[in-house]
């Protein structure tokens, strides 16, 4: 089938850069929700898949969630309506709901490059600042 034991070899080390290859980082964020704003211990990460650790501080006093969109929009200029982004007006990667005070919950996602909003879009939330930018690059 081959001409070539080189051929053989070739393809055989091809084959196993292609398998071996990482592609994609794996990385951890430690995202915390506050009464009035998302703190996000890296406002950029690298492609790929991105865990989101989100706690809520103990002292909001308010269950929150977690959400992220795909948008080249500014994280503060999202459209409200109502208390609440519409949500279906932009690519939703994953969310996590009702994060208790002083709970926490986990979000493992697969990010392309592009930019990102983090938002709670619990009615009224995102209007008290509850909202950041996440950046993914190549």
């Amino acid at each position: 089938m081959f001409s070539s034991p080189r051929t053989v070899v070739f393809l055989g080390v091809a084959a196993l850069g292609l398998v071996c290859s990482p592609g994609y980082a794996e990385q951890t964020i430690k995202a915390t929700m506050l009464t009035n704003a998302i703190q996000l211990d890296a406002s950029d990460v690298k492609a790929g898949k991105v865990t989101f650790e989100v706690s809520n501080a103990p002292n909001t006093g308010m269950t929150h969630e977690f959400v992220v969109l795909k948008t080249d929009l500014a994280a503060d200029k999202l459209p409200v309506k109502n208390g609440q982004v519409s949500e279906s007006q932009f690519k939703k990667m994953g969310e996590v709901e009702d994060i208790d005070p002083g709970k926490s919950k986990r979000l493992t996602l697969m990010l392309a490059p592009g930019r990102y909003a983090v938002i709670c879009n619990r009615p009224g939330h995102y209007s008290m600042g509850l909202h950041t930018s996440l950046l993914v690059t190549p």
